[in-house]
């Protein structure tokens, strides 16, 4: 049996121009029994869908900030970098990929792309812009392999069925995070700061996106690597019937 081909979104640095790729995703996927591959930056509509036509699942990395004009707000002083690239690429492709049902998992910068291109917003800078009696650390202070707090799941949610959990521990990298969650989607996890830490959508074969990073995880947390295998064997069912 083939193994199901996994198209990733790229990181791009907008200094120098380069793609890059961490080999956490890589691993994670692999091990799954994934092939990924990871995509162009730039493409035109036609290759978009030849791409979309030929793989089956579809990862939306994590990165830099989102374009804050693209969820209709002016920038705040507290934004980060962009790539105006990247989010072109990857708001083209969501549609393309919806239409064809395949599965989608978002990380970090990717569960709030896929927010945003379903008409949801994004906090910009969480530290300015939500109050909390109890801040968590949302960019935690150690190795990104260590859990720094923890998520509630829905416990009718298909991420509560896969983790196997209705607590989980994560670890967190990000200083934005959901904010109004798109319309057709459901918050499937909040921390106890009550952020959107993840969300789905009931009615797609497979769509999640996850604040955190198990990509980090997987390794010592079965949780993680069970959402990574239940991605990857829903990849390979999308293979069967294409």
């Amino acid at each position: 049996m083939k193994k199901p081909l996994i198209g990733l979104t790229p990181s791009h640095n907008t200094d120098n121009n380069d793609i890059q790729m961490r080999p956490t995703y890589i691993k994670a996927l692999t091990a799954a029994g994934a092939i990924p591959v990871v995509l162009p930056l730039t493409s035109s509509e036609d290759d978009l869908r030849q791409l979309v036509d030929t793989l089956d699942g579809f990862l939306f990395t994590g990165g830099p900030d989102v374009h804050p004009f693209l969820f209709g707000e002016e920038t705040l002083d507290r934004c980060g970098s962009v790539s105006a690239e990247r989010d072109q690429m990857e708001l083209a492709l969501l549609p393309l990929v919806m239409e064809t049902g395949k599965p989608i998992l978002g990380i970090c910068r990717g569960i709030q792309l896929l927010n945003i291109g379903l008409g949801g917003t994004i906090w910009q800078d969480i530290p300015s812009q939500v109050k909390s009696d109890f801040p968590l650390a949302h960019t935690q202070p150690f190795a990104y392999a260590l859990p720094s707090h923890t998520v509630t799941l829905q416990p009718d949610s298909r991420l509560a069925r896969i983790a196997e959990t209705e607590t989980l521990s994560v670890n967190s990298m990000h200083h934005q995070a959901v904010r109004d969650v798109a319309p057709s989607l459901v918050a499937s996890a909040r921390s106890s700061d009550q952020l959107v830490e993840a969300v789905e959508m009931p009615d797609y074969p497979f769509f999640i996106g996850v604040q955190w990073h198990p990509e980090y995880l997987w390794e010592k947390n079965e949780a993680a690597a069970r959402l990574f295998s239940e991605f990857v064997k829903a990849a390979a069912g999308s293979a069967l019937r294409n």
